[in-house]
């Protein structure tokens, strides 16, 4: 495996501690756990939805933690009554942590589980101040641009 070296960027680029982060966790994900299983699906435009296999955890064994762009759902089974005596386990109701990384601006919509399936809501909001405006060319007087809208957005609404 080839390994790149990143100091020489970092020493004279301010700000990138994300892309560090970034990389390190691309690097450390060589080998990606594979429990438990889980979806990534696009519902939208801006939204997208990440359906995870959770069988065996009630809500309140789930935790979901969003910190500096990255969403943590992480699982622990609370030992409840007496042991049995398993003759086959092909339920795996180990503890988990997956981690995933978020796009700036993206929030947490919502979460729910149902039939065994965590499903957690994402959506993409981007603040008033950082979506393109439209000036006004030949005007002296100081305006107020306008917001242009997204095209697929003015399509749905138009239909």
């Amino acid at each position: 495996m080839t390994t790149v070296n990143f100091a020489p960027l970092f020493r004279t680029a301010i700000g990138f501690d994300r892309l560090a982060r970034l990389v390190d966790t691309a690097a450390s994900s060589q080998e990606a756990q594979t429990y438990p299983p889980y979806n990534i699906e696009k519902t939208g435009d801006d939204s997208y939805r990440i359906t995870m296999a959770v069988a065996g955890f009630h809500p309140e064994d789930l935790d979901i933690t969003v910190k500096d762009n990255m969403l943590f759902v992480s699982g622990r089974v609370a030992n409840d009554g007496q042991p049995a005596e398993i003759l086959y386990r092909g339920i795996a109701g180990r503890a988990f942590e997956r981690r995933f990384v978020l796009a700036d601006h993206m929030v947490v919509d919502g979460a729910d589980v149902q039939l065994g399936l965590l499903h957690v809501g994402l959506k993409r909001v981007v603040p008033e101040a950082l979506k393109p405006r439209k000036i006004v060319i030949g005007s002296n007087a100081p305006v107020a641009p306008t917001t242009i809208a997204n095209d697929s957005q003015d399509a749905a609404k138009a239909a």
